[in-house]
């Protein structure tokens, strides 16, 4: 039986769960399906920077996520029993939708599934994409369940091992950056300080401990490198049992950490090695690729579902544009232009993080033990860290949709949640109006027409910031436009947005 779709997501992850809403919030139907037979309990990511806040927040699934995080803002690093640095993160200065968090990228999904529940749409458990074929008219896509899916657009947000990016014929270079880690998410009976993460630099390999959301108030996550992949008792393999995990790992917290410590039960236990992906593209027709599929980023600072969530929120307008008739597909290449060299920056920083701290030669251990480290205890230098790790400085102003100068913002760049009146005339703030909306910022003495080439996917705000310019800004938060000639606005519309369909 062909069923018909305008847009097939794979993946319920986190990336396609947001895409997904964003999709719905602007009036567009959408199907998500995952081979898994049901939501994931335990997930490696669980950490959470401003921009992954403030896209929660617009899509309207942040709900009591502040609330249950740890905000474990600080990282300590102990070279043998003395701390070798201190970096602090933080709110770098600017108003966002919530402070960093340490959360399980499972309680992430929870929130998302909640929002997209209440739009219309649930996940279906236990149906894989197994295969996929394109003509001029769009996508055919085959489901496990033997059902075929006659779809406009099929978005890949499927993992690393993406089934989407082989059916679409898409590459993705990658290189392995190291051995074997171990995971263990376990009680701990000890005297850590829980109000941040701490590390310790040892001979045997980098430990880290974070403290974990949990009523009992006893759970941490503790990553070890363990390179040489003893078990135990002198023997190397490729896997572990988990039973063989958890000795490995309650042997190496004393002995790395040099403190006594108590391991109790284990809440998940897992091994993987660290690589580097990037797809040498992220589109082939009507097939799209997003978050994981896309990119694979090393697990420290916690980048990788946060990148997947900003190109959700940039994919999820452009399309609802097409498939709404009030674009024309040229506006989907600027999806790859402004988010592939993002994740490039991105992937390159993580890269360059998980060298430092897997290093073993004695040159690389004496740069970062004696000559990086100590940078971390310079203020400017922590600004910058928790500056880049927010992702708040992401612009799009050299990206084809925006190449214009001027005073910032410029287009492309990203506008703060500034205050603004609603169309009722009540106090607001820019983001709220944001959930797969355009926001045309007025001047108090402005006109409040939209452009019709927008639809009903844009509203009216009156700026309360005395600037006398109209500011257009995209449903991602990032600027379109500013001036004071409501006619280049429609010209400006015109041009980007292309041939209606």
């Amino acid at each position: 039986m062909l069923i018909v779709s305008q847009v097939l997501v794979v993946g319920a992850g986190p990336t396609g769960l947001a895409l997904a809403c964003g999709l719905r919030l602007a009036g567009v139907e959408v199907r998500v399906v995952d081979r898994a037979d049901g939501p994931a309990t335990t997930s490696r990511a669980n950490f959470l920077h401003a921009r992954g806040g403030e896209v929660l927040d617009r899509l309207g699934a942040l709900g009591s996520l502040p609330e249950e995080s740890e905000h474990a803002m600080a990282v300590t690093t102990y070279l043998g029993d003395r701390p070798l640095m201190r970096l602090r993160f933080g709110d770098p200065g600017l108003r966002t939708a919530a402070p960093p968090m340490v959360i399980s990228q499972a309680r992430v999904e929870g929130e998302l599934r909640r929002r997209l529940a209440g739009l219309g749409v649930e996940p279906e458990w236990g149906n894989a994409l197994t295969a996929a074929s394109q003509d001029d008219e769009g996508v055919t896509a085959t489901l496990s369940t033997g059902e075929r899916v006659r779809t406009a657009w099929l978005v890949g947000c499927d993992g690393t091992g993406s089934t989407v990016r082989r059916v679409a014929g898409i590459t993705a270079p990658g290189v392995r950056l190291s051995e074997r880690f171990l995971l263990a998410d376990v009680h701990l009976g000890w005297d850590l300080d829980r109000s941040g993460t701490t590390g310790w630099i040892h001979p045997s390999g980098l430990l880290g401990a974070m403290p974990m959301p949990h009523p009992r108030g006893n759970l941490w996550r503790v990553l070890a490198y363990d390179p040489d992949g003893d078990d135990g008792d002198g023997t190397s393999q490729e896997r572990l049992t988990e039973q063989q995990i958890l000795e490995r790992v309650r042997r190496v917290l004393p002995e790395r950490t040099g403190r006594r410590v108590v391991v109790g039960e284990p809440e998940w236990l897992s091994q993987f090695t660290i690589h580097r992906r990037l797809a040498d593209h992220y589109r082939a027709g009507g097939i799209f690729l997003a978050g994981d599929a896309a990119h694979a980023h090393a697990p420290f600072g916690g980048q990788g579902m946060l990148t997947g969530l900003g190109d959700a929120e940039n994919l999820a307008w452009k399309l609802a544009l097409v498939v709404r008739g009030l674009a024309g597909e040229r506006l989907l290449d600027t999806y790859e232009a402004e988010r592939r060299p993002l994740a490039k920056d991105v992937l390159r920083g993580t890269s360059a993080v998980t060298a430092i701290d897997v290093t073993r030669n004695a040159a690389g251990r004496f740069v970062r033990d004696r000559l990086v480290a100590p940078l971390f205890g310079l203020p400017w230098v922590q600004r910058k860290a928790t500056w880049t790790a927010s992702q708040l400085w992401v612009t799009y102003r050299r990206g084809p949709l925006g190449r214009r100068s001027g005073p910032a913002p410029r287009p492309g760049d990203r506008v703060a949640d500034v205050p603004c009146r609603a169309p009722d005339g009540t106090a607001s703030r820019l983001h709220a109006h944001l959930g797969g909306m355009w926001a045309v910022l007025v001047p108090d003495t402005g006109t409040t027409a939209i452009s019709t080439r927008l639809g009903d996917l844009a509203v009216a705000l009156t700026r309360e910031d005395g600037r006398a310019e109209t500011w257009l800004v995209r449903p991602d938060g990032h600027l379109a436009w500013r001036g004071s000639d409501p006619g280049e606005l429609d010209t400006w519309l015109e041009e980007t947005l292309g041939r209606r369909t």
